[in-house]
């Protein structure tokens, strides 16, 4: 990995909501390495604390709750004070469950799409007067919105739901020359299996084991591999490319 000095974000201002844990927290570890100024998000103080000790003197965490407007307000009004701009915004905050059709509820229905949907929409929307013209922002979905699994519907379509924004959002910006691009990830084990998820130990595992069998890398992917990815997007390395998805699951949703 580059250095801070010699890195692609140097001097530059990142935004990457849900930063505290998983892809979040592992996506502001390389922005940070690569010499960005790191503002993350999280709505639990004590996992924030935590993972700005973790990225290091670059990073500033601010709590907030993506799917609360008035959190979201004064998120941005304290960036918009102590840092005047955002040269990229990572919208990655989201939560998933299961829920067959036939036992879905209001509740796993509106918690889902509020965070997933609601949240990513106000984020961006709210983000845009502090965005600097030319920069970039990369939107987490998954490979869910493209395969068919068991109870996932809701989840399944909150994701196609930001492939949809990313489209739209190209065109909405394209005077002002900002880029939009989705990210979507495979199976990539992560704190939220257990937390969002609540999947226990032996399910992670034989979720291991099926990859090895069904998806074409023949394992699961890691953290590490996604953040590439991600800071692949919000760079200059893809300058003309706008509007697109780059699903990053080892092949699992070409077969």
């Amino acid at each position: 990995m580059q250095t801070a000095r010699d890195g692609r974000f140097a001097g530059k201002v990142v935004l990457v909501t849900g930063g505290n844990s998983g892809l979040g927290l592992e996506t502001a570890k390389h922005f940070a390495a690569e010499g960005a100024e790191v503002i993350i998000t999280g709505r639990r103080e004590e996992q924030l604390a935590s993972a700005a000790k973790q990225i290091g003197p670059a990073a500033t965490a601010i709590r907030a709750d993506s799917a609360d407007l008035d959190s979201l307000d004064r998120l941005f009004s304290h960036i918009q004070t102590e840092k005047r701009r955002l040269d990229v915004v990572f919208a990655n905050a989201g939560t998933g469950g299961f829920q067959p059709l036939g036992a879905i509820t209001e509740e796993h229905f509106d918690k889902i799409f509020d965070v997933n949907v609601k949240g990513t929409l106000f984020t961006v929307q709210k983000a845009l007067p502090m965005m600097v013209d030319g920069g970039s922002i990369v939107i987490n979905s998954s490979n869910a919105a493209h395969i068919a699994l068991p109870a996932f519907s809701v989840y399944s379509a909150t994701k196609a739901a930001l492939r949809a924004f990313a489209r739209n959002w190209a065109v909405d910006l394209k005077p002002r020359k900002i880029r939009v691009n989705v990210i979507s990830p495979g199976i990539v084990i992560t704190p939220g299996y257990k937390n969002e998820l609540e999947l226990n130990d032996e399910q992670i595992e034989q979720m291991k084991k099926q990859a090895a069998i069904d998806v074409p890398a023949g394992r699961v992917g890691t953290p590490d591999e996604i953040a590439r990815a991600v800071l692949f997007l919000a760079s200059a390395d893809s300058s003309y490319v706008n509007g697109t998805e780059l699903v990053v699951d080892g092949g699992a949703s070409e077969i």
